[in-house]
């Protein structure tokens, strides 16, 4: 039989769990020119360690009957929180200086905040025990710092009085709650800021090389032409390692549709590629203005290329869109997960958004997660190789979009939530072959939805997006 004939159900299963998932291992595992390589991100982000400052707050004497009161362990209560802030710290890889013994008192609150701001700490957490005195005055020192600020106030700590001041305030994130893992993702979201604002990333388009920083993230752009591209594709042989990576990706494939073998190569051999201009250029994300650059020519799109990137928390972005950059990084540091870049189409009868692109990562559930069943199929320009994931109908999702520049005053980042209720098939419908259909919490008329190359990814994180916007000062515009 043929590798490009439609495979039986059974085997389909078989291929899925084992051909499908050997792919993903070899890409983190190849060999080239007998050296063993990973594909990794090899940027200035992918070798720095974000630095926390962090510290408990309370009263050096016993609490009494001031709230939380006498019959509060407060001691306990700190050698608990010790304990899973630093492993926290520890499994986010996160540099946490954590003073010694609590802070007093507001003069050693500016003491403290301010050593943080000499040593340009990349933020504050903040962990209440005490909801009296100086406690809560030190944690608004701590806002009006304009270092991100974590602050965690166990139950007892804070009442509504002592929070609303702080609420809205930007830079500043409060989780009150005997959950610590809302203050551990407090700590992640501060990691994230600081990834975002170290990352590199190669973007091939024009004529000119040129690094610029992209504000006000901080990120790093380094412009590359996109014809230094197409002459190493050019110039690279369909290796052994091409062959076989496209043979493991053809057999973890439940169907090939129109694709043939050769195109899966080429699109393995864009792969090869970028990835050597992941590690030349010493770049942690990659986009490239691939229609622009290789639509009239016979080069591969980098269709495969970019889904096995983003499978193994790489951000590789379609069309050179920066604002996509941005999105798919923010998705992989936050919740470990890949994103799908997208066209947005509304479904005016089912009173849906579909989602359509011709790249998609496999992993959708997370990067230590087994791959969703995909087939292989024609880009829908008739030509190439890409893989067409089939989403879980039902899943949540979550939708994100980062946009800035032109007439928006600061940056924001569209934010909405819902379920898949379809994959659409292309053909018979037309546009891109990964065609996705949403139906959005609360959404209804989708025809002016808001942004462009919207980011889906699995899970409903809404409510953390918008958290994360407000410590980061981005402004989240929830629909």
């Amino acid at each position: 039989m043929s590798p490009f004939e439609v495979v039986s159900a059974s085997r389909r299963r078989f291929l899925i769990t084992a051909s499908g998932a050997a792919f993903s291992r070899a890409l983190f595992a190849q060999q080239a020119t007998g050296t063993a390589r990973r594909i990794a991100p090899a940027g200035p982000a992918s070798r720095y360690v974000p630095s926390v400052k962090a510290a408990f707050v309370r009263r050096k004497e016993d609490y009494g009957m001031l709230w939380p009161g006498a019959i509060y362990d407060g001691e306990a209560a700190r050698k608990k929180y010790t304990a899973e802030t630093l492993a926290a710290a520890k499994r986010l890889g996160v540099k946490l200086d954590l003073r010694p013994a609590p802070i007093y008192s507001l003069a050693e609150a500016d003491e403290w905040i301010a050593q943080a701001a000499a040593e340009k700490a990349d933020g504050l957490f903040l962990l209440l025990l005490d909801r009296q005195q100086h406690a809560w005055p030190a944690a608004v020192k701590a806002a009006d710092s304009r270092i991100p600020t974590v602050i965690f106030a166990p139950i007892g700590a804070a009442f509504t009085t002592n929070t609303e001041t702080l609420a809205a305030r930007e830079g500043v994130f409060i989780a009150s709650t005997d959950d610590f893992r809302q203050a551990a993702y407090g700590l992640k979201m501060l990691k994230a800021g600081a990834k975002l604002r170290e990352m590199r990333f190669v973007v091939l388009q024009g004529k000119e090389r040129k690094d610029v920083e992209l504000k006000p993230f901080g990120t790093k752009l380094r412009y590359v032409p996109a014809s230094e591209f197409l002459a190493e594709y050019n110039r690279t042989p369909v290796s052994e390692e091409v062959k076989q990576l496209g043979q493991q990706l053809i057999q973890g494939a439940t169907k090939v549709v129109g694709a043939t073998e050769q195109d899966v190569l080429n699109g393995i051999k864009s792969y090869v590629v970028a990835r050597n201009f992941l590690e030349r250029e010493q770049a942690d994300g990659i986009t490239m203005d691939c229609l622009g650059a290789l639509g009239k020519t016979p080069v591969s799109l980098p269709c495969i290329a970019w889904s096995a990137m983003l499978d193994h928390g790489i951000p590789a972005a379609c069309e050179a869109d920066l604002g996509a950059c941005v999105t798919h990084a923010l998705v992989q540091l936050l919740f470990d997960r890949p994103g799908f870049e997208q066209d947005p189409v509304p479904e005016t009868v089912k009173e849906c958004l579909i989602g359509a692109h011709c790249t998609c990562p496999t992993r959708l559930a997370g990067f230590s997660k087994p791959p969703e069943p995909y087939y292989l199929s024609h880009h829908h320009g008739m030509r190439d190789a890409v893989p067409v994931p089939q989403w879980r109908v039902g899943q949540r999702v979550t939708v994100a979009d980062v946009e800035f520049g032109g007439k928006l005053p600061r940056p924001r980042m569209v934010i909405s939530a819902g379920k898949v209720v379809a994959n659409v098939a292309v053909p018979p419908a037309g546009g891109c072959v990964v065609s996705v259909m949403v139906e959005l919490d609360g959404v209804r008329d989708l025809l002016a939805y808001p942004g462009f190359h919207q980011i889906f990814f699995y899970g409903d994180y809404k409510k953390e997006l918008a958290a994360y916007c407000r410590l980061h000062g981005v402004e989240p515009l929830v629909v």
